[in-house]
């Protein structure tokens, strides 16, 4: 008999899960406790914006004309557990206010509601990114709370989608991941996932520590990563050095590799930065702490990129304060091809010159309702040419498409001066610079 999958919490990831499991030929019923997003859904209309995410589920949610009907929503953790045999809890785990640690109140009050309905034989199966130790936890709980006892099983499966690319992470998986305690969870697993295992895609068991700890362990080597190659542009910034050509030189060398050595504004999202600080917390309480001290140091590098660029507006309008000064900001996601705000250098840059006086105008190609929400007072501009108009400073922030496609000549005829400050490090100087305008990125020289 076919297996039937149910995804809990239909946020970015479980709206993305839910619906790559009905490509891949389950039946799917997908819950969230927020009514407005489960009538969304049952629309075929998405919460966040995520490429290719809306035309999936319009081919698999019921009623939705000419589609497989695979895919449905509900609010009820009862319908939930007598319809599916593996369930997925893809809740989120965001920060603890005040403090690095990792909030765990959504999963928790995800199985407590899913528990005492599973009266047979199921296996959850968490995708959330936890601190180390939580499985076990969780599992214990499980099988205290369940009707079903022992045979209501846990395995946990961590998530690795880049926002951008989410669909295809999950139908074309780099890896899948699973940490299992029996032959049936791993069996089940297997099934799940038989269609990107036979297109090549790597399984990897474990138990539930490592698996818990994969996409800490992943997401810290990132930000390691960008955070060295934005202390790289320090340096070159002090020695007159190019930090673009220093980070082609050392990517040829196969164990380094040339991702994610673009030095910019550093690196925001509801992910990483959480991520490294929630391990950090965890790594303490298990008395590991030094080992992960050079982490403080990653946040650190990466939190001082947003301030190394508000100075280096200032240093471009002059030195003096930022009173009266006209400032065009070009990005407002934490990273292009999503709607994305969360903890966004792009975002937190622009509200810092503003704090401080000047008159900001920023334009994102997707991201600009959910940054006047969270930035109400910045001005807002329906164009790239809009944001610009009159700015005496220009800065790039997401390396949209959009934005490396612009005509330096058409731009500067818009703006009072024509300098360009890239603090993505995407865009061609030499295209700029022909055009007759400063251009200036960290850790590049000036000319």
């Amino acid at each position: 008999m076919a297996l039937k999958i149910t995804v809990i919490g239909t946020g970015y990831l479980g709206a993305t899960h839910a619906a790559a499991m009905a490509e891949l030929g389950f039946e799917v019923l997908g819950l969230d406790v927020v009514p407005e997003k489960i009538e969304m859904l049952q629309r075929g209309q998405v919460p966040m914006y995520e490429p290719g995410l809306e035309e999936l589920l319009g081919k698999h949610v019921a009623g939705i004309e000419g589609s497989s009907g695979r895919l449905r929503f509900t609010t009820d953790f009862a319908e939930v557990a007598a319809f599916g045999d593996v369930h997925f809890l893809c809740v989120n785990t965001p920060q603890k206010h005040g403090e690095y640690a990792c909030d765990m109140s959504y999963v928790e009050s995800a199985l407590a509601s899913l528990a005492p309905h599973l009266t047979g034989p199921a296996l959850v199966v968490g995708k959330s990114t936890v601190p180390v130790g939580s499985a076990d936890r969780l599992a214990a709980y499980l099988a205290a709370h369940a009707p079903a006892g022992d045979d209501a099983e846990l395995a946990w499966n961590p998530e690795f989608l880049r926002e951008g690319f989410a669909v295809k992470d999950t139908l074309h998986p780099d890896r899948i991941v699973v940490g299992v305690r029996s032959e049936r969870a791993e069996k089940l697993l297997r099934e799940v996932y038989a269609t990107p295992v036979s297109e090549g895609s790597p399984f990897v068991v474990t138990d539930f520590p490592t698996a818990e700890l994969v996409k800490t362990s992943a997401n810290s080597f990132l930000a390691t990563k960008i955070s060295f190659i934005n202390a790289m542009a320090e340096v070159c910034e002090a020695a007159d050095g190019d930090v673009a050509k220093l980070a082609e030189a050392i990517g040829y060398d196969d164990r380094i590799g040339k991702k994610f050595l673009r030095a910019g504004i550093g690196f925001g999202g509801g992910c990483l930065p959480k991520d490294i600080r929630a391990f950090m917390a965890r790594a303490g309480e298990l008395g590991a702490d030094q080992a992960l001290t050079f982490l403080r140091e990653i946040d650190s590098i990466n939190m001082r990129q947003r301030g190394q660029m508000v100075e280096l507006t200032r240093q471009a309008l002059g030195g003096g304060p930022f009173l009266g000064k006209r400032v065009a900001v070009l990005g407002a996601t934490f990273k292009p091809d999503s709607d994305d705000v969360r903890d966004s250098p792009a975002l937190n840059v622009a509200g810092q010159v503003h704090l401080q006086g000047a008159q900001v105008t920023v334009y994102d190609p997707k991201g600009m309702e959910n940054a006047r929400r969270l930035f109400p007072t910045l001005g807002y501009a329906d164009s790239a040419l809009e944001a610009v108009r009159g700015a005496d400073v220009v800065l790039h922030l997401t390396e949209w498409r959009e934005f490396r496609e612009l005509d330096p000549g058409t731009l500067g005829e818009a703006v009072t001066a024509r300098v360009i400050l890239d603090g993505r490090n995407a865009l061609d100087p030499q295209a700029w610079r022909k055009a007759g305008w400063t251009y200036r990125a960290m850790g590049r020289p000036t000319a």
